[in-house]
């Protein structure tokens, strides 16, 4: 089958898709860790080699970073060095030109890679954190992981206070930051159209955002190559990679 039969449907389906948001401008994306899989970024639960003995668990939460944080920062350290040598994807570059398509634009980010303000996204909210930031023990003081410089241990410290920092991403156990959950759940309320992309939709409170959106009128929007529990609540499904459809529905949004 060429090229052309298999993006020709995802092509139809994006000019509906289009036509349908008519001159909508409030629009909402929200995006999980397949959007990124096709930049070579195993997802959380993939860790290979030394690392594929341990649980996810065990090494991103308060209690690990407690008993151990020379084991935790050292798997969180291989990860940084792992996105920084990823490259973003088409799926992330169509996110940063949508954002100049409409007048309202958000996204909302389950991922800790910063693939999307490397693709040009500027209005992005992370819910997660961000891999290339520490935060400091003490003073919470937070710096760009190649500013925290590292202590006589090894590890990053505080460029502040001079105290031991720890990744700036949200652990098991922990809650999401309130600001960025609050604006989140604001935009999604009235968005007109709303997009879930590369997400499985399984992750609370992140999870129940596209229904917030849908409850209130938005156009509903799934981006992903598998079935997720959200597929059945929405208006277009379009069942493949983000790096496949997303320029299809940049160029169909351009087009209108």
């Amino acid at each position: 089958m060429d090229k052309e039969e298999v993006d020709s449907p995802l092509r139809r389906k994006a000019r509906e898709l289009a036509r349908a948001a008519g001159g909508s401008q409030r629009v909402v994306v929200l995006t999980g860790a397949g959007i990124s899989s096709d930049s070579g970024i195993p997802t959380f639960r993939d860790a290979g080699g030394v690392w594929s003995r341990f649980r996810p668990e065990d090494l991103a939460s308060p209690e690990a970073f407690a008993r151990d944080p020379r084991t935790v920062w050292e798997w969180y350290l291989a990860r940084a060095e792992n996105v920084k040598e990823a490259q973003p994807n088409p799926g992330h570059f169509s996110i940063a030109e949508m954002e100049g398509l409409f007048s309202d634009f958000y996204l909302v980010t389950q991922n800790v890679d910063g693939l999307h303000q490397r693709a040009g996204s500027r209005k992005v909210i992370e819910l997660h954190g961000n891999l290339g930031r520490a935060r400091c023990t003490r003073c919470h003081f937070v710096s760009l992981l190649e500013e925290t410089p590292p202590g006589p241990d090894g590890m990053p410290h505080c460029p502040s206070c001079g105290a031991l920092a720890r990744p700036d991403v949200v652990w098991f156990g922990e809650p999401l930051p309130e600001d960025a959950l609050e604006q989140a759940f604001n935009l999604s309320s009235r968005a007109q159209i709303f997009f879930s992309v590369g997400t499985s939709g399984l992750v609370q409170p992140a999870a129940s955002l596209p229904y917030l959106a849908k409850s209130t009128g938005a156009i509903l929007v799934e981006v992903n190559p598998k079935e997720t529990p959200l597929s059945g609540e929405c208006d277009f499904v379009f069942r493949a990679s983000a790096s496949k459809a997303l320029p299809l529905i940049v160029e169909a949004f351009r087009a209108v």
